[in-house]
């Protein structure tokens, strides 16, 4: 990553930049600290992923989608042997410099430590929670997977945290002040931005802000809800912020994630799944989930295709049911008739 972004002439050190590290509400909390920023008069880049609706959504300056298609053009032919999370992310940087933006507000992609948003001139670092997932890369307890999320201090950050458990490893990777802000996105969000302004800002300027794939109502007839919860922690995030009703399930699990866990969270909200698959590689195929849903739901059906699948549901649901569909980011942008290539 850094090979390719010197070849682009290092963007990433014309700006400071707030990092955004953690399991769950990395997006909700860049976007958030993007509104923030932008309210007190600066000019600002976000970055965010995965997507849901288009590959655009990943790379915003001055609060709008930039010319994504251009962005990643200006890198492919320096990008030999990249990997497409190392193009998108120079992309962006390169076009928050082309922009002169005062700040970039970046989402890390997996973990911190080897991620390829590690490589900012950073000021702030959130990390928004902890909890157990990609076992397999970042370690199998949580003070291991928050050790690779943290290991993006550089020495004189600001850390904002969620959770106080963390205080000590922030000081000890270099912090040079901590602050525990608590669990919600937007405060986690207004603590980011006050400590890079070194002023407070006004949390109501980022009332409007809403992410596609974030406890998305897409219809009332039946009611239909689009929510990403892709891990377990997720899913409790999820569940009490419904509306109290009987759902039907449409769902596709990474199989890194612990489905299993996963279903029997997600079968508090109904007796009925509909499994289904994204194309990513990691997706459970339809089959492997609905064998493993059975123990947890009265009726589960098997279908490969997303669109088929949701179509399924509203039929088990009726008019005046409701549906939601959940369990990957990657389903939903699949649904929204984009794959995972740009």
């Amino acid at each position: 990553m850094r090979e390719l972004l010197g070849r682009l002439g290092d963007p990433q050190l014309r700006y400071d930049a707030i990092h955004v590290v953690g399991t769950n509400g990395k997006s909700t909390t860049t976007r958030l600290t993007e509104a923030l920023l932008a309210d007190a008069g600066l000019r600002v880049g976000a970055y965010l992923s995965p997507h849901v609706r288009a590959w655009s959504e990943r790379i915003r300056i001055d609060g709008r989608e930039a010319d994504f298609d251009a962005a990643v053009a200006r890198v492919r032919p320096h990008a030999v042997a990249a990997t497409q999370f190392e193009v998108v992310t120079a992309a962006a940087l390169l076009a928050f410099a082309d922009a002169e933006v005062d700040v970039a507000v970046v989402e890390a992609g997996l973990g911190g430590r080897h991620d390829a948003t590690n490589v900012l001139r950073t000021r702030v670092v959130v990390l928004t929670n902890v909890a157990l997932e990609h076992m397999d890369v970042l370690g199998d307890t949580r003070e291991a997977i928050a050790a690779e999320k943290l290991a993006v201090v550089q020495p004189g950050c600001i850390v904002v945290l969620g959770d106080p458990e963390w205080e000590e490893l922030a000081r000890e990777n270099g912090a040079a002040r901590v602050v525990v802000a608590g669990s919600s996105n937007l405060a986690l969000a207004t603590a980011a931005a006050e400590e890079f302004l070194g002023a407070e800002v006004d949390p109501h300027a980022a009332e409007d802000v809403a992410l596609p794939g974030r406890l998305e109502t897409r219809s009332e007839q039946p009611l239909e809800i689009w929510d990403g919860a892709h891990n377990l922690a997720g899913i409790g995030y999820l569940l009490p912020r419904l509306p109290t009703r009987e759902y039907v399930l449409v769902c596709s699990i990474l199989e890194d994630k612990r489905p299993e866990l996963m279903l029997e969270a997600l079968s508090v909200l109904g007796p009925t799944l509909v499994a289904t698959e994204s194309s990513n590689a990691r997706a459970l195929r339809a089959g492997d989930l609905a064998a493993r849903a059975e123990p947890y739901f009265q009726h589960v059906e098997p279908f490969p295709d997303p669109f088929e699948a949701r179509a399924r549901a509203l039929g088990l649901a009726g008019p005046s049911g409701a549906i939601v569909v959940t369990g990957s980011l990657y389903l939903l942008a699949e649904l929204n008739g984009h794959g995972t290539h740009p």
